[in-house]
């Protein structure tokens, strides 16, 4: 299992968007050149992704909706005819690294639109770079083609040679894909700005959800991960009212949507799930097989005083006790949550408990950052904030009490067998995951001196060897 250390100078931008675009860019500049030579060239974009997958899944639409009106996208500042930047600002870390990216930008292009969380704060990124083009908050599809359409005009766009797949332009590669069920946040924890950025929640439609999905399916995607702010709460600002999919009445509801996407017959993973009480009902869909045995769960503490404090909902003895009933449920069932050390006020015995908690839960995926506050978030008012010494030596002694739980649970796997997605092949082997591993976030599976799979392929392997974070093994005849 994946024992993971986050850095304040970390922030919480994706690799793989990057990568995909390159590689879209050079599939595209093949089809033009063998399409278009004697045509004049498209009005040409730069698309910089940061931020996490809610974040990447607003990337993907913009890009959709540029590509369906003909513009290309380049991966490089000179190829490009303006740049947009997609930003982050969940933290100080990843603001810094947005308005970074903002600078070079300008400095590389000269002609930079804004988009994203942090274009929420206007003022902050016009106050150190006044010579963007504009600015728009985050998911502001519309208005991001609007100031497009303002400095780079419409190329001429023929619908019969730049074709746009049905599933749109995604940044993650052909075999899986983020699924966004909705926007927004109705909790307000202190130590968190999202809501300010991205307002309420807003539950995206089932209609509009299961459609995508099984565009997503038809066109070869093998997993999707369903992702929002808060994923349990999917349907509460609509009262989980009654729509329709092809014809057929479905709650807007998180079971309902599972049940759902459990018929496209492709892996379905489940992101940002707070442990509300009719999570438990999503427990038996994991344990007949209808969607992947994985839960994301940012519990961030376990001290109830600590977790008031955060404005978080549940406590240790309850968390306990429903991880104990799911995994009486669902025996393969495995866990990822986040952790914050030393959040202000935090005692020594306040993160003794924290760690008495990491003991029992024994939780399968762990990630854990100090605190580190954000402008404009209400606990940065709160009384006794920890000092940095002592944050660090807290990071350390959690970061060893759950290295040692994971590499356990990894020894434990040896012998066994998994499905696992390919997602690379390179020199050293095949590089893939089991239902036990998210992209970006969680370990891999390593076949090494085997190279006889492309990315997408679904191969049984039995796992052979195991560190603190991955596992390596062999194929197995197919079952």
């Amino acid at each position: 299992m994946t024992v993971e250390q986050f850095d304040p100078k970390q922030t919480t931008t994706m690799e793989t968007p990057s990568k995909v675009l390159e590689q879209q860019s050079k599939e595209l500049n093949t089809s033009v050149s063998s399409t278009k030579q004697n045509s004049e060239i498209s009005a040409r974009i730069g698309f910089v992704s940061l931020g996490c997958p809610k974040n990447l899944v607003d990337s993907e639409r913009i890009l959709t909706q540029l590509r369906t009106e003909g513009y290309d996208v380049v991966p490089s500042y000179h190829d490009a005819d303006m740049v947009i930047v997609n930003t982050c600002g969940f933290i100080d870390a990843a603001v810094q690294e947005s308005l970074d990216t903002i600078g070079e930008a300008l400095k590389e292009n000269g002609k930079v639109l804004v988009t994203g969380c942090l274009g929420a704060k206007e003022d902050e990124i016009t106050e150190i770079h006044p010579n963007v083009l504009g600015v728009t908050g985050p998911h502001a599809y519309e208005e991001v083609l609007t100031q497009v359409h303002e400095h780079l005009a419409k190329p001429q766009h023929n619908p019969f040679v730049d074709l746009v797949p049905d599933q749109g332009v995604k940044l993650t590669p052909k075999h899986f894909a983020y699924l966004k069920i909705s926007e927004g946040c109705n909790h307000r924890c202190t130590f968190c700005i999202i809501p300010s950025m991205r307002g309420d929640l807003d539950s995206r439609s089932m209609g509009d959800i299961l459609g995508e999905a099984q565009r997503l399916a038809n066109a070869g995607v093998k997993e999707v991960l369903v992702i929002s702010q808060d994923t349990s709460a999917y349907g509460v600002d609509v009262k989980h009212k009654m729509d329709f999919y092809e014809g057929m009445p479905v709650k807007t509801h998180l079971k309902q949507l599972c049940e759902q996407l459990s018929k496209l017959g492709i892996w379905v993973r489940l992101h940002y799930v707070y442990p509300y009480p009719h999570v438990d009902d999503i427990i038996p869909l994991m344990a007949e097989g209808k969607i992947l045995p994985y839960l994301d769960i940012p519990f961030q503490h376990a001290n109830k005083r600590i977790l008031k404090l955060m404005k978080r909902p549940g406590s240790s003895d309850r968390v306990l006790e429903r991880i104990q009933k799911w995994r009486e449920i669902c025996p393969e069932l495995v866990i990822r949550s986040t952790f914050i050390v030393g959040f202000p006020g935090e005692t020594e015995e306040e993160f003794e408990e924290l760690l008495e908690f990491l003991r029992e839960a024994r939780l399968d995926r762990v990630g854990c950052f100090k605190y580190s506050p954000v402008e404009g978030a209400t606990a940065n008012e709160l009384p006794d904030h920890v000092s940095e010494e002592v944050m660090e030596d807290r990071l350390q002694r959690f970061m060893a009490v759950q290295a040692e739980i994971s590499a356990q649970k990894l020894q434990d796997r040896i012998g066994q067998e998994y499905l696992v997605l390919v997602d690379e092949v390179n020199e050293l082997g095949i590089v893939g995951r089991s239902y036990m591993d998210a992209p970006e976030v969680d370990g891999k599976v390593y076949l090494s001196d085997d190279y006889d799979a492309q990315p997408g392929d679904q191969i049984w392997v039995q796992i052979i060897h195991a560190d603190e974070h991955d596992v390596w093994g062999v194929r197995v005849e197919d079952e």
